[in-house]
Order: C-alpha cells, then sequence, then structure tokens
C-alpha cells in the first residue's frame, strides 16, 4: 500500500531530479517507490473493474470479471486445439 508519505516523497525526488539531478541511492528509492505505486494502482483498478456489471438493452446484467474469465478460457482452448 501506498502512503500519503510515499507519495510525498516521490514527488520531492521527481522535483529534485528536474533542479538538480539525483544520486544513485535517490534513483533506487525513486525506481522503488514508483514501482510500490503503479502496483497499487493497477491492484486498484483491477478490483474496481472486477466489480462492473453491465446492463443490455434487454434489460439481463453481465459480469464482466465472469465474461472475461470465459473470454480467456475459450481463447486458451481455441489455441490448445490449434497447437499453439
Amino acid at each position: 500500500m501506498v502512503t500519503q508519505k510515499d507519495l510525498d516523497r516521490i514527488n520531492e525526488l521527481y522535483r529534485k531530479s528536474k533542479a538538480e539531478g539525483l544520486t544513485s541511492a535517490e534513483l533506487d528509492e525513486q525506481a522503488k517507490l514508483r514501482k510500490a505505486y503503479i502496483a497499487a494502482f493497477r491492484e486498484n483498478l483491477r478490483g474496481t473493474l472486477e466489480t462492473i456489471k453491465i446492463q443490455n438493452p434487454d434489460g439481463s446484467m453481465i459480469d464482466v470479471k465472469k465474461r472475461h474469465e470465459e473470454k480467456m478460457e475459450a481463447e486458451a482452448k481455441k489455441a490448445f486445439e490449434n497447437g499453439n
């Protein structure tokens, strides 16, 4: 989980990199913080997308996560049958 303190440090390192440059230790810290931020962002986005439901014109509901899993299984089965 990325805290506000981590976000502040990411921004501080960014500003310093533009103003005067970073040391190798600071570059490593910046990369680590950015990687953690991206992982948290993706996890949050995935959680949001997995809860989406789409309503068809006929009123039926489609669970996006279930639909995606079914589509991926069908593609894997097709690839297996084709020998890929």
